[in-house]
């Protein structure tokens, strides 16, 4: 299933991906005017997720704080690192993208999630990591907004470990 998720978001066609990804960035944008969160946890987009960089930028430019996860170590939570637009960043040993000067913060009470599938009962599909997952396991637990288009809706069933996301946004709704 992971296999079929990740090369049919491949497969997108380029224009198609940019008006998707600004219609989940204007949703992102209005939850972020109506919740008005300090800090906001986001993600460097990987493999053909969704790319959400120009409303990263209007959310620090009205005052949102943003910050990237960072793998500390395998079989642990993410740590985040405060990011701003334009900052410099690199590519960890991970492959993942964070920024080159770590200013590492508390988790943020909220948080973007990259999915690569989810379910009617909120959970996600990810790569098989479990970073997220026990992200999401220590309380307080952050509102967590999954990020994906609408065909990886898929059904699945959740694993005994796996948290459910509150909310997640398409380019649907």
């Amino acid at each position: 299933m992971r296999a079929a998720l990740k090369a049919r978001r491949r497969a997108l066609d380029p224009t198609v991906k940019r008006d998707w990804d600004q219609r989940i960035g204007a949703q992102v944008l209005a939850w972020a005017r109506a919740q008005q969160p300090a800090m906001l946890g986001v993600y460097w987009p990987l493999a053909g997720e969704p790319d959400l960089h120009p409303a990263y930028a209007e959310l620090a430019q009205a005052g949102v704080r943003l910050a990237l996860p960072v793998v500390v170590a395998r079989g642990a939570a993410l740590g985040f690192a405060e990011w701003l637009p334009g900052e410099p960043t690199v590519c960890d040993a991970m492959g993942v993208t964070v920024p080159a000067a770590l200013r590492m913060v508390e988790r943020p009470p909220a948080l973007l999630v990259p999915c690569l599938g989810f379910n009617a009962q909120g959970y996600r599909l990810g790569y098989g990591g479990g970073f997220y997952d026990r992200t999401l396991a220590a309380a307080p637990r952050p509102l967590t907004l999954g990020i994906a288009y609408a065909f990886q809706r898929v059904a699945f069933e959740g694993a005994a470990h796996d948290v459910p996301l509150d909310r997640v946004l398409t380019e649907a709704g």
